[in-house]
């Protein structure tokens, strides 16, 4: 009797040391700061710019399996200012909890919206520093009665599912709760991204519906894009179109850009045009750039870029210490920077 009660003792330790050991959380963040010089007719600017090739951040994730192919997570993600430190600390670059397992993944806090995701991957730089895309909130970053814009770059109170792996074929459905007094459809958003990836060949589409305005009359700002890349050996060339409709309004944006391999890093350069279908206030950014690897987690690297405003356009360039140009202005500006994972 009692060398069965030991036994049980001993299994019991061991499943809780099993169990134990198949959950897991992680540190990881970057750290990216550039020294950056931007120009406009009259006026420069010249200091320390953050996240010129990727966003500063630091942040916690973990996952712990809960048998069964359930697994159960978490991920915390707050950006940094690498620059001058941060005046805060707040996780809303992302904070959310999810369950994953056959059936995909269900998730549940603030996010990045589906649709914007593809503007992020279809472009040779993302939406980092001076060649950025920036084409989220093309009507208005503070679209009246919106969560955060026309169409914003993450929403809160969000509820995502994740379609499981399906050969090649990848997606994501959200909806963001407005949380408005009174309300149970202002303030919200919907989206979602559907796309295929297998060999060298990735194509999405994304759409984002944002419901704004108030109690008297709503006003729907719709969203969509579609984006391709083909890896070709040392090539990957990629298209992107994305148009917003709204308030009376619609802007149209169309990319073209390059990645090349180069020697131990990669070449990138972009071409954008803003297209502002009811004013005419156009502009065109052309951006080139280079990143050196030297090590599998540190790159120094730099850009140059242009911009052109047309009409009363005042569109800046994506680095965080661009000014913002008064109407029909240009912008040069080139930076130098380090960017370091971990």
């Amino acid at each position: 009797m009692k060398r069965s009660l030991l036994a049980l003792a001993v299994m019991g330790a061991a499943a809780g040391a099993s169990a134990q050991s198949s959950s897991s959380v992680t540190l990881f963040g970057v750290a990216d700061v550039s020294l950056a010089h931007i120009s406009t007719p009259g006026k420069s600017v010249t200091g320390l710019a953050n996240g010129g090739n990727a966003s500063s951040r630091l942040g916690f994730r973990g996952v712990e399996d809960l048998g069964g192919g359930l697994r159960a997570g978490f991920w915390l993600e707050a950006g940094i200012g690498v620059d001058d430190g941060g005046s805060a600390l707040k996780f809303d670059r992302r904070s959310t909890l999810s369950l994953s397992g056959g059936f995909g993944e269900l998730r549940l806090g603030r996010d990045k919206t589906p649709a914007y995701q593809n503007l992020e991957t279809f472009h040779a730089f993302g939406d980092s520093g001076m060649g950025a895309i920036n084409a989220h909130n093309l009507i208005s970053g503070s679209a009246a009665g919106t969560g955060e814009g026309s169409a914003p770059k993450r929403r809160s109170n969000s509820i995502s599912y994740l379609l499981p792996k399906l050969g090649g074929v990848y997606g994501q459905v959200s909806h963001s709760f407005g949380e408005t007094a009174g309300s149970t459809r202002l303030g919200a958003g919907t989206g979602v991204r559907l796309g295929y990836a297998s060999g060298p060949l990735n194509v999405a589409v994304g759409y984002q519906l944002e419901r704004g305005g108030d109690a008297a009359g709503s006003t729907d700002y719709k969203a969509m894009n579609i984006g391709a890349l083909y890896k070709a050996g040392s090539f990957t060339p990629m298209v992107l179109w994305a148009t917003e409709r709204g308030a009376g309004k619609r802007v149209d944006v169309y990319s073209v850009g390059l990645k090349m391999a180069l020697g131990n890093g990669e070449l990138r350069a972009a071409y954008t045009r803003y297209d502002d279908k009811k004013s005419g206030n156009d502009a065109d950014r052309l951006a080139l750039g280079y990143g050196y690897r030297l090590s599998k987690r540190t790159e120094i690297y730099g850009a140059v870029a242009r911009l052109d405003n047309d009409g009363a356009a005042t569109r800046k360039l994506g680095s965080s210490l661009s000014p913002t140009p008064a109407a029909g202005q240009d912008l040069t500006g080139y930076e130098i920077g380090l960017r370091h994972t971990f």
